[in-house]
């Protein structure tokens, strides 16, 4: 439906120009053309939520369920595991054993902790460090839709590749900014991917109820 002539005046300024000129700049200065474009970059941002959060509660749950095994049901709390997580290289950098030791300060049991920490954390869980302790031994059982005869340390890496990716989007999308100079269909095949790690009927499952596939060919 094309926009009426108030639209095409007001719209922009609760937008606010700064942020419009993004669209307006991908448009040649139209500014019909780049209101359609903001509209579909929010339509498209709204379809990721789905993804994004079946694929954060699978990876976190995938990690929970090896640090379960290898730390107990008790994991929040256990200085070793705290100690053995990536040091932050500087004060302004996300630092996972920061955030787990406040977050398991304030909160009663190990699953309100799970849903509390940041999606940084799961990643930050898989780096190299964590091979031998974590994953070496149960990568496979915790993530059996890793493709067949991937060594395990690639897998991790793969994993925190992905997740790294994954976050970068989610922020995005978290802060309002565009993604529509993104590789749209490459950004969903990761979240599908990871989904299918974990559990590849879950990854069937999403690609059935997913939005975001059909907005691709509508892009203005």
């Amino acid at each position: 439906m094309p926009f009426s002539s108030v639209e095409l005046k007001d719209l922009p300024h609760v937008i606010s120009a700064p942020r419009f000129a993004t669209y307006l700049q991908a448009k040649g200065n139209h500014r019909a053309d780049a209101l359609a474009l903001y509209q579909w970059n929010l339509e498209l941002s709204a379809a990721f939520i789905v993804p994004l959060q079946v694929c954060e509660v699978a990876a976190r749950n995938g990690v929970t369920e090896v640090l379960e095994k290898v730390h107990g049901a008790n994991w929040p709390w256990s200085n070793g595991f705290i100690r053995s997580l990536p040091v932050a290289r500087t004060n302004w950098h996300y630092n996972p054993q920061t955030d787990l030791r406040t977050v398991a300060a304030r909160m009663p049991t190990a699953g309100k902790v799970v849903a509390e920490l940041k999606f940084a954390f799961w990643e930050k869980t898989f780096t190299a460090g964590q091979d031998t302790r974590l994953w070496i031994p149960h990568m496979n059982a915790a993530f059996p839709g890793i493709p067949a005869g991937t060594p395990v340390p690639a897998a991790r890496a793969d994993a925190f590749a992905a997740l790294q990716a994954i976050r970068q989007l989610r922020n995005r999308i978290a802060h309002h900014e565009p993604i529509f100079t993104r590789n749209i269909a490459d950004e969903y095949r990761r979240l599908h991917d990871v989904i299918g790690w974990r559990n590849p009927t879950a990854a069937t499952w999403m690609d059935r109820v997913q939005k975001v596939t059909a907005l691709i060919p509508l892009r203005p």
